[in-house]
């Protein structure tokens, strides 16, 4: 069966996360509904992470297969056609060989996480943004997040329904930067690394916020880093500011 790679963008407020669940709607459940239009029956598709509720999607990537060898760019045109009017888009599609794995393929995810900084509420950028209504202090927060750089046992900042085989991971960056959005200041959180335990970066900026907000000292998060308790971890941040970015392999399929 001919097996497809499928960068997929999409925003997460609708769903109750990537994930197909019984009676709730999901950004799985969106793709194979449309690929059961193409060719009826039953699909599954697997991506490269599932994402929680609210989480939105920038370069998710994933794979489907079907009986028809179809033209690429045709079958995402007519995904997108099918997908209407949910807010999920196919950007990109290519041909992939039968044991390419979007998931076990992929060597590295980059993920992007939004703070807006400001007193009115947010009307354009709603749901898509952590809104705080104070300043943060960024070279503390940068200062901080050098201590979670590297290989490390990150069980403070693993969620206890975490399912991962082990709670040591390589954290390769976190970097934090300011920026001026359409709707204000920002500033935004890049975090790479090959894999992630789950709600891991919603805790990392979670912490950090409150080391920019002069809550914490940075060394406080070397502490909670070491302490590997999950009570010692800051307040875990909503998901509506974070987006899986990009999603990276040897050879990209896209390319």
């Amino acid at each position: 069966m001919p097996r497809f790679a499928l960068k997929v963008e999409y925003h997460g407020k609708p769903f109750a996360g990537w994930q197909r669940q019984k009676d709730l709607p999901s950004v799985q459940g969106a793709i194979e509904d449309a690929l059961s239009r193409l060719e009826p029956g039953a699909h599954t598709i697997a991506a490269a992470g599932r994402t929680d509720t609210g989480v939105h999607g920038l370069g998710q990537v994933a794979h489907c297969d079907l009986q028809k060898d179809w033209d690429p760019f045709r079958l995402s045109e007519a995904l997108n056609y099918h997908l209407k009017p949910a807010p999920v888009a196919i950007l990109d599609c290519a041909g992939v060989d039968e044991d390419w794995h979007a998931r076990f393929s992929a060597i590295e995810r980059q993920y992007l996480f939004r703070i807006l900084m400001r007193r009115a509420p947010a009307t354009h950028d709603a749901g898509q943004v952590w809104q705080i209504n104070h300043e943060l202090d960024v070279a503390a927060m940068q200062e901080a997040a050098d201590h979670l750089i590297g290989n490390h046992d990150f069980t403070t900042f693993r969620s206890s329904i975490c399912q991962a085989a082990s709670p040591q991971k390589t954290l390769d960056e976190l970097r934090i930067e300011t920026v001026q959005g359409l709707s204000g200041p920002e500033v935004h959180f890049h975090v790479r690394a090959r894999s992630f335990l789950h709600n891991q970066v919603r805790s990392f900026v979670g912490t950090l916020e409150r080391v920019g907000a002069g809550s914490w000292e940075p060394l406080d998060v070397k502490h909670a880093l070491e302490a590997c308790d999950r009570s010692a971890c800051g307040p875990v941040c909503p998901g509506h500011g974070l987006y899986l970015a990009r999603v990276g392999y040897p050879d990209d399929p896209f390319s």
